[in-house]
């Protein structure tokens, strides 16, 4: 992996974070709150599940292309 294919996957990462607060900042506020709400065990399994949903993408893409 180069370096650019880095930066420009975290570059990707800001600008789908910044869609639901553009598009709709008062459904982003209640998701934060929301989140805000949650006990740690539950936060810990939610950003598991999101990195193995997206080893799993990228396997997929990796494995398509």
């Amino acid at each position: 992996m180069r370096w650019h294919d880095l930066l420009a996957a975290v570059a990707l990462v800001f600008v789908v974070e910044g869609i639901l607060p553009f598009l709709n900042p008062r459904a982003a506020k209640r998701t934060y709150e929301l989140i805000g709400r949650l006990d740690e065990r539950s936060l810990r399994f939610a950003g598991l599940t999101s990195m193995l949903v997206g080893v799993l993408g990228l396997y997929l893409v990796n494995w398509l292309i």
